[in-house]
């Protein structure tokens, strides 16, 4: 059964309150690795049988326009995955 993966991020040029405090704990646990953490959204549909052109056209209008804030977020990432 195929799963089709959206991602989602928020805006490049917004702040990530998240990423920043992810990034916080991370140095004061004297990890410094990292320059920066952005924190964004997963979400997985499962499908019975193909997934054609139609319904990834579908996933890219729900991604839009219901699974997205298309205000303070990006649409990153459709994937299927078998």
């Amino acid at each position: 059964m195929p799963t089709i993966v959206v991602d989602v991020m928020p805006k490049a040029e917004l702040l990530d309150p998240q990423g920043k405090a992810v990034t916080g704990a991370l140095a004061r646990l004297g990890i410094d690795a990292f320059d920066g953490v952005r924190i964004g959204k997963r979400f997985e549909l499962t499908v019975e049988g193909e997934v054609g052109d139609d319904l990834l056209a579908t996933v890219r209008k729900v991604a839009d326009e219901v699974l997205s804030n298309s205000v303070i977020e990006d649409v990153v990432g459709i994937e299927v995955v078998e």
